[in-house]
């Protein structure tokens, strides 16, 4: 085994598959010659055809983002045939994203920045964030996994730096790439854990998802990994109670949308947080373009189907069926984001959990004084510590608050949060900062109770939250809600200002969320299970189409990290049912491959029985 390389990634585990596995034919329109009732003479002979013209890998990821790609690395490394399908064009909600990978135990970063961390640090920090999610086990595979995860990342091109941001923010400007992306600082955290920052943005200006995901993507293709874009999987191809295949539409070669097609999908996926009904409607032109196009298709897999189809924000009836609370508001990703893996798994009674788990952010920093202030209901009464991160402050602002809410400051914090703009702000910070100390994002009074009948907050409420407010903070006794440090001061004088912090739909102050939940999979394989716990053969899902690292509590950099983790996890395992156990062969920049030290351990070879998760031989 490569010492390099963590033990789960090294030697993929056969899975078992007893007979009484086996998946009736009503499960799959596509499970190998059966065929559905009723289906016309015109879909037989269609389907027919597409298995006649089956090509057959190794791996089959389905969706092409960050989880997708690590996916095809991962089985790519070892040696497997891989193919990627993808709806759209690759890129997924990470190509969009920060590029913030969650990270620590004493990265060359940290180090570089002079931050001391341990793995038992972090570890005690992530149990509170990550609950029940997953295992104890599962959380120290990845923990103490880490740092070989960043390297591993280094090796694919992307780029870390230890420039250690010296404030609270919800993002570093291009000056800063290690930063406190979650509740590390916060009551209740910090005196469990140590804190130390752990948010590592990759190394490029801007919003930095585009640069991560565009080296993982160069990195698979540097590895034989074959892509087919606007590539729509309808449904598993099952024989035996085992996924051997995807059926899918796409347009065949000469019949592709031209480029302006390219250029609606990027559009619609870049307007859906600023306006969502533009994004919606190029969205659904790209859509029925490629979809007039396409043929049915099928590819088999001889070592697994990997589901890397992202989370399903975009599925209203979804959302409101398991978070209701939510259902109005903007989901952030692609039109991508519909749940696919959840309707391709349902047909072998895949098991899903966490579903009604969201995370969306009302951000109260840059700037980061904005915390010295109190958010208040509409009685006036305070709701969560200013404090948290983001996502962990919105929560109770959504699924309490009926999504409403104030953050009440006084004169001197206003005039030190507003010269604060311009040293801590990043490039897209600057038109929602514009917009809140603009006539339109705040409303200002001489008293707290003109304010509160300004903006319709209990008068009486507001007054009586302030005293007891000033009076623990004058006196120095702990704050209810946690509050500590510099931002745990009294409420001056005036003028006063309320600023509208609730979560709504707005293209000037958006609130965008994501989904968290998804497939129940294995631990150490990142197979999809059963709803009786049982292992799906040959079908694994990563990313935010699984439930993984944070799925119960989200903080910036932890779903790139699980994308990575679990897109790894599957990929490898997937590749070790096709028999390729070895050495992993890594791709390097220069379009080369470069083999790693080590060996395989004799367990993990093709004709050497290995244990799967239930304790039964294959």
């Amino acid at each position: 085994m490569d010492s390099s390389e963590p033990a789960h990634l090294a030697e993929p585990t056969h899975l078992s598959e007893p007979a009484h596995l086996a998946e009736p034919a009503r499960l799959s329109a596509t499970a190998g010659s059966e065929t559905a009732a009723g289906e016309t003479a015109a879909e037989k002979a269609a389907e027919t055809a597409a298995q006649k013209a089956a090509e057959t890998f190794d791996v089959v990821v389905v969706g092409f983002g960050g989880a997708g790609a690590c996916a095809a690395i991962a089985a790519a490394e070892r040696g497997a045939s891989v193919v990627v399908l993808d709806r759209f064009y690759g890129g997924g909600s990470t190509v969009h994203s920060g590029g913030v990978v969650y990270a620590g135990g004493g990265t060359a970063q940290q180090t570089q920045a002079g931050v001391t961390d341990t793995v038992e640090g972090m570890y005690e920090y992530l149990r509170l964030e990550v609950g029940d999610a997953v295992s104890a086990e599962t959380l120290r595979q990845f923990v103490e996994g880490s740092r070989e995860m960043v390297e591993w990342l280094g090796r694919q091109g992307v780029e870390f730096e230890g420039s250690l941001c010296p404030y609270k923010t919800s993002y570093p400007t291009n000056r800063h790439y290690l930063y406190y992306s979650g509740n590390e600082l916060a009551s209740g955290y910090a005196d469990v854990a140590p804190p130390a920052p752990r948010g590592h943005r990759t190394h490029a200006k801007n919003f930095s998802g585009a640069t991560f995901y565009g080296r993982l993507r160069d990195s698979a293709l540097r590895l034989g990994v074959t892509f087919r874009p606007l590539a729509e999987a309808r449904g598993l191809v099952v024989e035996n109670g085992r996924v051997v295949g995807v059926d899918y539409d796409a347009p065949p070669p000469g019949r592709q949308p031209g480029g302006w097609h390219r250029t609606y999908t990027e559009l619609a996926a870049k307007a859906h947080v600023w306006n969502p009904a533009l994004g919606a409607r190029l969205g659904a032109v790209g859509v029925a373009a490629a979809r007039r196009r396409s043929v049915p298709r099928r590819v088999r897999a001889t070592g697994g189907v990997v589901l890397t189809t992202g989370g399903h924000g975009f599925n209203r009836e979804l959302v409101a069926r398991h978070a209701p609370a939510w259902a109005g508001l903007t989901a952030l990703g692609t039109a991508g984001d519909t749940g696919a893996a959840l309707d391709l798994a349902a047909t072998v009674d895949a098991a899903t959990s966490h579903l009604e788990k969201m995370s969306g952010w009302r951000f109260l920093s840059p700037p980061s004084d904005f915390m010295r202030g109190i958010a208040v209901n509409d009685q006036g009464d305070r709701f969560a510590n200013e404090q948290l991160y983001g996502a962990t402050f919105s929560a109770p602002l959504v699924e309490e608050q009926h999504a409403r809410g104030y953050l009440i400051v006084d004169a001197e914090t206003w005039r030190r949060a507003r010269g604060q703009i311009r040293t801590q702000s990043a490039f897209f910070h600057l038109p929602q900062l514009a917009y809140l100390f603009g006539p339109a994002g705040h409303r200002r009074a001489a008293t707290l109770g003109e304010l509160a009948r300004r903006v319709g907050i209990d008068p009486a409420g507001l007054d009586k939250t302030v005293r007891e407010y000033n009076d623990t903070a004058a006196a120095g006794l702990p704050d209810r809600f946690g509050k500590t440090g510099e931002f745990h001061r009294a409420i001056g004088d005036g003028p006063y200002y309320a600023v509208d912090v609730s979560a709504r739909t707005s293209s000037l102050y958006p609130f965008p969320f994501i989904t968290l939940g998804g497939l129940v999979v294995d631990g150490d394989s990142g197979a999809v299970l059963r709803r009786d716990a049982s292992i799906v053969p040959g079908l694994y899902a990563g990313g935010r189409a699984a439930v993984g690292l944070c799925s119960n509590s989200y903080v910036s950099g932890l779903s790139l990290a699980d994308a990575v983790f679990s897109g790894r996890r599957a990929g490898a395992h997937a590749a070790g049912r096709a028999g390729h156990f070895g050495q992993a062969v890594h791709s390097t920049q220069s379009g080369h491959s470069a083999q790693a030290g080590g060996h395989s351990s004799q367990a993990g070879r093709p004709g050497h029985a290995v244990h799967s998760r239930q304790g039964e031989l294959t």
